[in-house]
This record gives C-alpha cells, sequence and structure tokens, in this order.
C-alpha cells in the first residue's frame, strides 16, 4: 500500500495569539523547530522529541504540529499499530492508530486537539485508512487538569469527534479493564469490505480464539 501525504497548512486564533497546524511534517521540518519543554505527557521532551522525529522518517507515519512561529505546543501522531499490540495481528495495511495526542497547558481549552485531528483528516487519503484510537484513563492529566474520570472522558470523545473517530465495542483486555477507557474508530469511506470483516475479527479476537480452541481449530 503507498502510503499517500498530502501537506495541510491552517492558522488557528487563540487567546495567546494565532498559532499554525500543519502537517504532514517531515523530519527535517521537525528538526527546524524548539520542542516545548512542557510537552511531558509520555515522556521527558527530548525523548518524545527524537520519537516523533523517528515516526516522521516511517513510511505510514504522520506527524502534525501545532506550533508559534519557532516552537512545538502540541502534536497528534499516526502510525500503525506497535507489533506488541494485538491490534497489529493482521498487519492490515490500511489500519493506522492516532499513536499520541498532546498539547501543553497553556493552550488547552482554545481548540488546539481538535484542530490538530481535524487538519489530520483533511487529508482526502485518509479516507482510505481504518483509524483507531485506544483510551486509557492512566494516561489522562486528571491531576493536571481537574477534571473527573468521565468528564475527562467526554472532553476525550468530542475531541476525536472533530475527526469522526468514535467509541466502539471491543473485547480488548486492557481496554475492557476499566469502564473509562475506550477504542475508538473511524472507518474511511474507501476501506474495502475485506479490511472490514477483518478488523471485526481484531476487535473481537478473544471471541474468536476462545471459540476456535473450542471448535479444535
Amino acid at each position: 500500500m503507498k502510503h499517500t501525504k498530502t501537506y495541510i497548512k491552517r492558522t488557528l486564533e487563540t487567546s495567546k495569539g494565532a498559532i499554525v497546524i500543519e502537517g504532514p511534517v517531515t523530519r527535517s521540518e521537525l528538526e527546524k523547530y524548539h520542542f516545548h519543554e512542557h510537552l511531558t505527557a509520555f515522556r521527558p521532551p527530548s525523548k518524545q522529541f527524537e520519537a516523533i522525529l523517528d515516526i516522521a522518517n516511517i513510511s505510514e507515519g504522520r506527524i502534525i504540529i501545532a506550533r508559534t512561529e519557532e516552537t512545538i505546543i502540541g502534536y497528534v501522531t499516526y502510525l500503525h499499530p506497535d507489533p506488541l499490540e494485538r491490534w497489529s495481528t493482521f498487519h492490515m495495511q490500511d489500519l493506522i492508530e492516532l499513536g499520541a495526542i498532546e498539547i501543553i497547558p497553556e493552550y488547552r481549552g482554545e481548540r488546539v486537539g481538535s484542530s490538530l485531528i481535524e487538519v489530520s483528516i483533511s487529508d482526502e487519503y485518509m479516507e482510505n485508512y481504518i483509524i483507531i484510537s485506544t483510551e486509557y484513563y492512566w494516561h489522562w492529566d486528571l491531576e493536571g487538569t481537574n477534571l473527573s474520570i468521565w468528564n475527562y472522558r467526554k472532553v476525550m470523545e468530542k475531541m476525536m469527534a472533530a475527526g469522526g473517530l468514535l467509541p466502539a465495542p471491543t473485547d480488548d483486555p486492557e481496554i475492557i479493564s476499566h469502564p473509562a477507557n475506550c477504542l475508538m474508530v473511524r472507518i474511511g469511506k474507501n476501506v474495502p469490505q475485506e479490511s472490514l470483516e477483518t478488523f471485526d475479527l481484531l476487535r473481537f479476537l478473544g471471541r474468536h480464539n476462545n471459540r476456535s480452541m473450542r471448535e479444535g481449530i
């Protein structure tokens, strides 16, 4: 599968001034900017920036950033699921994961997150993908936002809905381990029926495996 990428750029007016939302951006473009020191949700900023630079070099990898003139203050990443995750079981080329989205605290409440997702989905080629996002409450900044688990879940759902990602059922053990966790999914209009059937199997892999064991397959 050829992972075609079309660069899109928009300006977002915020209470702190205008920022640029753009991408997918290349590694060389990313290296022109400073990665904000408050982007610490997943690992130390320097390490996270290294990870983002690496994703930008992957054929299907997509990095959309929010920046001031020279500083990245938010980003969203897309790539194939990690080989250790169940979502990579069938090696689906048209399945990509919204792997991370992060905005510095100073810009929360300014629609930066939803704008990042809107810009990422604006690329017509995204209609060829099934896009997933696995939401786990233990990744959420509940302390920093002073939100309850359920209010944070509502915020996440609203932000993901900006790109057409909606909650979908699954029997994935990590997701069903807590009722606030969820699988968010967007099905592109060009995704073939065969991929839809494979994805349905993937969502309920535990049920399929148990049936196979009972039937001796």
